[in-house]
């Protein structure tokens, strides 16, 4: 049932999303997907921090755009004091949504709210909604497809966490240098029309995929490229049909279909590339409206763009996690503490 629940859940908040016509609506569709992942049955208190995560980092990337914005170098630390504590945050399964959420949507606000022409207060406003959204989306998806209730089975379970207070730390560490990286190359470079490419490499620092080794590089690409080709035959298959609203979330509903079974599954490869693909073929076509003239070519610009966003992520996080393992002084203190208890 957690397949069908996942799957119901994406695709009725793509749905939403289509209807209303919201041209940043991939929240409204990535949002349940984070949380129907990695929880195993109905918690008020995963859906209160999601919510909480999204209001309280937009309120801190106003206060840091707003203040610092005129002192670049006040404005990194202050960034990067952040999304530390996010990256802290997202490696411990009771705050891990208030983490990894506010890291996805507070660094995609921190480089385009630095642009003039971006509408921060629209695009806050949007993820608001989104947020308050995926509780009613969620409630159905469990009313609809109920799995039999197992009071030994945990509440949530993130794949990737690690209990190990060294392994912990890296992780933190991980995934904190990779988020500043993205960060500075987007605040350096003049990317304010990549939000997807942004997206595709903040989303793979989540736990699960947020591993040094080239096997799971491999399985973040597989699964990147086959949720880009997902994307992609979804346009040539409609064509000039594209403009239809119905067609067009059944096209997503078939495509989303073996992606989702692959994240329900209890393989960690399955989970891994089924979590890179939903990813990939969401990412894209929530920015394109259906109607538009350029559907195709919008669609083409942003699936190259996450390809070699998420091959640069993935050489950087296997880059990053080597420098750590190469600099193991950094964590001594841990092992001796660990030792002692």
């Amino acid at each position: 049932m957690k397949a069908l629940r996942i799957w119901f859940g994406c695709v009725l908040g793509f749905a939403i999303c289509t209807v209303f016509g919201w041209s940043n609506g991939m929240f409204g569709t990535l949002l349940p997907l984070f949380i129907l992942s990695n929880l195993n049955r109905w918690n008020w208190g995963m859906f209160i921090q999601l919510v909480v995560s999204v209001v309280w980092v937009s309120i801190q990337v106003v206060l840091i755009v707003g203040f610092l914005q005129p002192y670049p170098l006040l404005m990194t630390v202050a960034v990067g004091i952040m999304l530390l504590f996010k990256c802290h945050a997202m490696h411990y399964k009771a705050s891990y949504l208030f983490g990894y959420t506010g890291l996805l949507v507070g660094s995609i606000l921190l480089n385009f709210g630095s642009y003039v022409t971006f509408d921060l207060e629209n695009f806050i406003v949007g993820a608001w909604v989104a947020a308050i959204m995926v509780i009613p989306i969620c409630a159905l998806a469990f009313y609809l497809f109920p799995d039999p209730i197992d009071s030994n089975a945990p509440i949530l379970k993130v794949e990737g966490q690690s209990k190990d207070p060294r392994e912990m730390l890296e992780q933190t560490a991980l995934g904190w240098m990779v988020a500043m990286i993205v960060f500075l190359i987007f605040e350096i470079g003049t990317l304010n029309d990549s939000l997807s490419a942004q997206a595709s490499m903040l989303i793979m620092l989540s736990p699960m995929t947020l591993v040094g080794s080239l096997m799971m590089a491999r399985i973040r690409i597989v699964g990147t490229i086959l949720g880009c080709l997902a994307a992609m035959a979804m346009q040539l298959i409609l064509y000039d049909l594209y403009d239809n609203p119905i067609l067009y979330i059944l096209s997503f509903a078939i495509a989303s279909g073996y992606f989702c079974k692959w994240l329900a599954s209890e393989n960690p490869i399955m989970k891994g590339v089924g979590f890179s693909a939903m990813a990939a073929l969401t990412i894209p076509i929530t920015g394109v409206i259906p109607g538009q003239k350029d559907a195709f070519f919008a669609i083409l610009y942003r699936v190259s763009s996450i390809m070699v966003a998420v091959i640069i992520t993935s050489i950087l996080i296997w880059v990053c996690y080597r420098l750590i393992k190469l600099f193991p002084v950094f964590f001594r203190g841990v092992e001796r503490e660990e030792k002692a208890h």
